[in-house]
């Protein structure tokens, strides 16, 4: 089987807000910052500080028996935790008191208070904490969407999904492996939704998903204090190498009325591309009309007719 192309991405040192504008936003590719002054928190967030800091409040957490967490088939359960007894958890390889097994992992996506109406924005759900670390201010104000705090176990692995909004990947403690893909090799990575099926992106079964041999995977290791620019749309997947903590920044790069109004987690579809998904499943329901033989003739025309469109190819 032919192997998966690697190609790594590209680091940049000492980047402050005209530099990022003018020199690495506009090629719309992954894109690692080093050298951002992001505050006392690279230094602070110990685990002890962490959960002395954070306190008794309660967290939803992730927990699973197996490193690779997969959200289509949901192989993980949800925990409520004391903050502080959810961080002394998530450090641990070997756990004395759990759920599922003593070696389960743990994963912190924080939420807003209501999760159904508000975003997560570490400055409201851990102000304590908010005050250690200091947002890369590249984007406007009114652009904001969310920030949101995140604790992983050691070794765990999230799945490659997408996201709508342009993002800041912030590690400030431990090590973190990720490997992206260009939104051009969607064909390639089995979607279901904004999510891969393939699981094992390092190691990939191509027996069972074959196409996946032709997407290029861009990757990089983040250390601590290291920002990671993930343009909208671009496939990312993450493994945490050490007990890592980290924040992701969402802003909105498109006119705020393309966004969906209900989503609180920025991974919802614009709403011109939800309309025409609607339609082509309608045009694709009314095809079935049809004998076998036309319907196949016409879905292909209506691929061909999709292909003809001249889009931009600056992913590449």
């Amino acid at each position: 089987m032919e192997a998966v192309s690697r190609a790594a991405v590209l680091v940049y040192d000492s980047v402050d807000r005209e530099r990022f504008l003018r020199e690495i936003y506009p090629m719309r590719k992954p894109a690692v910052l080093k050298g951002i002054p992001l505050g006392s928190c690279t230094s602070k967030w110990t685990v002890d500080y962490l959960s002395m800091t954070g306190g008794r409040q309660e967290v939803k957490v992730h927990v699973a028996s197996i490193p690779q967490m997969d959200f289509i088939n949901k192989n993980f359960i949800y925990r409520t935790l004391p903050f502080d007894v959810f961080v002394k958890r998530a450090a641990e390889s070997v756990h004395t008191e759990y759920f599922l097994s003593e070696d389960e992992k743990y994963y912190l996506r924080s939420l807003g208070v209501d999760p159904r109406k508000d975003v997560a924005d570490i400055r409201k759900q851990f102000p304590p904490l908010a005050e250690d670390i200091n947002i890369p201010e590249f984007f406007e104000k009114d652009q904001f969407f969310s920030s949101v705090f995140r604790i992983s176990s050691p070794g765990l692995q999230l799945w490659t999904h997408y996201d709508v909004m342009d993002n800041f990947l912030i590690q400030v403690i431990g090590r973190k492996r990720v490997i992206l893909f260009s939104p051009q090799d969607a064909p390639y990575l089995y979607l279901t939704g904004d999510k891969s099926e393939v699981l094992d992106v390092e190691n990939p079964d191509l027996r069972k998903y074959p196409q996946f041999a032709k997407a290029q995977c861009y990757e990089c290791q983040l250390d601590p204090g290291d920002v990671l620019f993930i343009p909208a749309l671009w496939f990312h997947n993450t493994v945490a190498k050490e007990f890592g903590v980290g924040v992701n920044v969402f802003w909105k790069h498109l006119p705020a009325n393309c966004y969906d109004k209900t989503d609180t987690y920025g991974n919802k579809d614009p709403v011109a591309a939800s309309r025409a998904m609607q339609i082509l499943d309608r045009a694709l329901k009314t095809l079935e009309e049809l004998p076998d033989e036309y319907r196949d003739f016409y879905a292909r025309r209506m691929v061909l007719r999709i292909q003809s469109k001249s889009y931009s190819n600056h992913y590449k």
